[in-house]
């Protein structure tokens, strides 16, 4: 797409691997790679039936210009499990993946995509979002330093990272952070976050619907007021319990919840307007 006017620029929720939704919501949209964009919002793969397709299906689409990319913690799962560092899980269907014949090129292609993205000047995308104390710039400045690891040349230097990447702490940002521990605290507010306490503090194990009883001391990081919505609309994925919230005029999620048997969700920029269809599989 290389100098061609874009018509429309879409963001896609999380496929987890259900090619044949994805396949469905491009129809619905009549997305056209000669002149429309598609913005994913990670995790490209996992519980879907389909992994491997839908991956070198998003390929494609990225290697010809009509799509990007951001990592999700599932996509970061496959890495650690491609390198033989995280054991798969049985319901986690990326083992097509690993045993393909282009494994190396997808796994290859797949560590070198990014964390944050800004799919125009006023829009920025993350897999989970962003913590309210990042201004919009800052999040993308310290992805790119976890983003350095993943895609660097020496592989001791990626391994050495995704054996440290998986552990809750430390739980709250700081700039003083060094090493692996910097680098994990980046990756879990940008991958998994959903609940923080007012100083920006992480919590996990809360994955329900906004209804759900929380942690005491801990709302959805979007509810603190953020110093990036207030620059840029945020989008994100990630929280299947949302269900494509529109949670104010600056801040959007994505994430239908497919592959929990709901819907796979585009939200189109230009015009705000959330497109959705039923996961057929």
């Amino acid at each position: 797409m290389a100098g061609a006017e874009i018509r429309y620029n879409y963001v896609i929720g999380d496929v987890q691997g259900c090619f044949e939704a994805l396949k469905a919501l491009l129809k619905s949209i009549q997305f056209d790679p000669d002149q429309d964009f598609i913005w994913f919002a990670g995790d490209l793969v996992a519980r879907g039936e389909n992994s491997l397709g839908a991956l070198r299906f998003i390929k494609k689409l990225v290697e010809r210009n009509a799509a990007a990319t951001v990592l999700g913690n599932h996509d970061l799962t496959l890495l650690a499990a491609a390198r033989g560092i995280k054991a798969i899980k049985d319901k986690d269907n990326i083992r097509d993946v690993i045993d393909a014949i282009d494994s190396d090129d997808l796994i290859d292609w797949l560590r070198k995509q990014p964390l944050c993205v800004f799919p125009n000047a006023t829009t920025v995308l993350t897999h989970a979002g962003i913590p309210t104390n990042w201004t919009a710039e800052q999040t993308a400045a310290l992805a790119a330093e976890v983003e350095a690891v993943i895609a660097a040349d020496d592989f001791d230097v990626v391994d050495a990272f995704l054996k440290e990447m998986y552990g809750k702490e430390p739980t709250l940002w700081s700039d003083e952070l060094t090493g692996h521990a910097r680098l994990r605290c980046i990756v879990n507010y940008l991958t998994r976050m959903r609940l923080t306490d007012s100083a920006g503090r992480l919590e996990f194990s809360f994955k329900d619907s906004l209804s759900d009883p929380m942690p005491e001391g801990f709302k959805p990081w979007f509810e603190f007021a953020s110093q990036a919505a207030q620059t840029h609309k945020v989008v994100f994925g990630h929280w299947a319990a949302l269900q494509g919230k529109t949670i104010s005029d600056s801040i959007q999620n994505v994430d239908g919840g497919c592959v929990w048997g709901h819907q796979l969700m585009a939200y189109r920029l230009e015009d705000e307007t959330l497109f959705a269809v039923d996961n057929p599989v």
